[in-house]
């Protein structure tokens, strides 16, 4: 029995994810942006192909043709009345799904779908397309950058591919002249699972947090979602953590943790009180540490910029000097030697400013590392040294006390333990300590076991041949009859 992979296994997940997505987002579009006020759904697949080709390699298993993914497609065609028994077609909605089954079914890698194949597979979907065709492709194994670069221009069909994304999700591109909401339908993630990998991976670099700060920018690039959906989800972490601060700088969303931006819980203060709390400066420490954490997350993202120019001069210095050692020609090699002493400068004038930065926000991480401590000292209301005191020795006193009267009930229950102990109980007691000794005579009457006692004062009778002849020769009567 052949096992199905888990590359095929994650194929078919994708398949189903892709168009219980897609569907819905058709559905809410229906009468909106799709034209129509009759509709009709369809639903096709690959699996006369798809036996035919285990078929073919000797595969005749029920269960795992059913755990194959079968390149199913969804058709939505809309329709308009006209006059009262006729209708005419708007235009036709399709969500479709292409994976590699021949390399599936040999447990091979799948390979990315090529150009030729997905024009071949539109042909086959799509034909002759005589009203508006809406058509979304998802390959379960990518597409070739062939794929995505090129234009696709089809007669009467707006195209939009679909893939796995690598950080998770769904990668959805399209040519540009095709609207924005059909590439948001042909994306089955919507938008609370986007703000929940959000959420996830700040979670996974919530180390960068206590010295830095999360780029939403950054984020965008990495988990491929809108900047408007990583905004979204980046304020409701800071509404709901009352550590977490958000800043725009310079077009950029960044998330820090600073203090805490609720009030201090207070306990009910006296009239005199309040009036000195408002003019005190309570609360100072809070402010600065918030103005100091956003200044240190603006920092540590230039910092990191920083960084990150460093790296890509030194790659080119590497590609300079690459090409200085192959290149044989003198002229060609003082070219080179001159743009790499240029690069190392800029570099080591880039170091140096890092360096500054590094200094800058190490002043700074100290300074609120040291009003975190004097925050958090207040707030904690902390006992004077005089209660401390005080509050020691009538602990110990208690001690003292307690200690008196435990040892004063443990005399009291021996003594009444002696007392009530009577002479027998001792002796069972004893017979407690002593070792296992013969069978007893537990059962037996008093008399009969004095009787079967020898007696202590005689010596233990020893038979001999002539005690044991004369004892022979007596009179059955017994010494009475003697």
């Amino acid at each position: 029995m052949a096992k199905v992979t888990a590359e095929a296994a994650e194929a078919l997940s994708r398949e189903n994810g892709f168009l219980s997505g897609v569907r819905a987002n058709i559905e809410g579009l229906k009468g909106s942006y799709l034209r129509g006020s009759v509709w009709e759904t369809g639903a096709e697949d690959d699996s006369d192909s798809l036996r035919a080709m285990m078929a073919s390699k000797r595969m005749y298993d029920r269960d795992m043709l059913a755990q194959m993914p079968h390149n199913r497609r969804v058709t939505v065609k809309g329709f308009e009345r006209s006059w009262f028994f006729w209708r005419k077609q708007t235009g036709v909605a399709i969500a479709s799904v292409i994976s590699p089954l021949d390399e599936l079914l040999d447990g091979s890698d799948a390979e990315p779908i090529g150009i030729n194949q997905l024009t071949e597979h539109l042909r086959k979907i799509a034909g002759d397309a005589r009203v508006p065709y809406i058509v979304g492709v998802c390959s379960t194994s990518g597409f070739t950058q062939e794929v995505r670069d090129a234009r696709h221009e089809y007669p009467n069909v707006q195209l939009v591919l679909v893939e796995p994304a690598s950080g998770g999700g769904w990668r959805v591109t399209a040519d540009e002249s095709v609207p924005v909401f059909l590439k948001e339908m042909f994306d089955p993630e919507d938008v609370e699972q986007k703000t929940k990998r959000v959420w996830h991976e700040v979670q996974s670099q919530s180390a960068d947090l206590l010295t830095g700060s999360i780029s939403a920018v950054r984020l965008a690039g990495q988990l491929n979602l809108p900047r408007s959906v990583v905004d979204q989800a980046l304020a409701k972490l800071a509404d709901d953590d009352p550590e977490l601060h958000v800043s725009r700088q310079a077009g950029d969303c960044l998330l820090y943790r600073g203090a805490s931006s609720r009030p201090k819980e207070k306990s009910s203060m006296s009239f005199v009180d309040k009036i000195k709390e408002m003019f005190s400066r309570d609360g100072d420490e809070v402010n600065k540490i918030t103005v100091l954490s956003e200044k240190r997350a603006a920092l540590a993202q230039r910092r990191d910029r920083m960084y990150e120019e460093i790296g890509k001069l030194e790659e080119k210095e590497a590609q300079l000097i690459a090409q200085g050692r192959e290149n044989k020609s003198a002229v060609v090699r003082r070219r080179l030697a001159a743009q790499v002493a240029q690069l190392r400068k800029d570099i080591a004038r880039q170091n140096t400013t890092a360096n500054m930065l590094n200094q800058q926000l190490n002043i700074i991480s100290t300074d609120i590392h040291n009003l975190t401590l004097i925050e958090q000292g207040e707030v904690a209301s902390l006992p004077s040294t005089e209660e401390l005191t005080e509050n020691a020795v009538k602990a110990e006193e208690m001690l003292e006390t307690l200690k008196g009267d435990a040892d004063l009930v443990s005399s009291l229950e021996t003594g009444l333990g002696e007392v009530l102990t009577s002479d027998e109980e001792r002796d069972i007691l004893a017979e407690f300590e002593e070792p296992e000794a013969a069978p007893s005579n537990a059962g037996r009457s008093p008399e009969v076991s004095e009787r079967l006692q020898p007696a202590e004062d005689d010596p233990p009778a020893v038979a001999d041949e002539d005690t044991l002849e004369k004892g022979s020769r007596r009179d059955p009567a017994g010494p009475e009859a003697s």
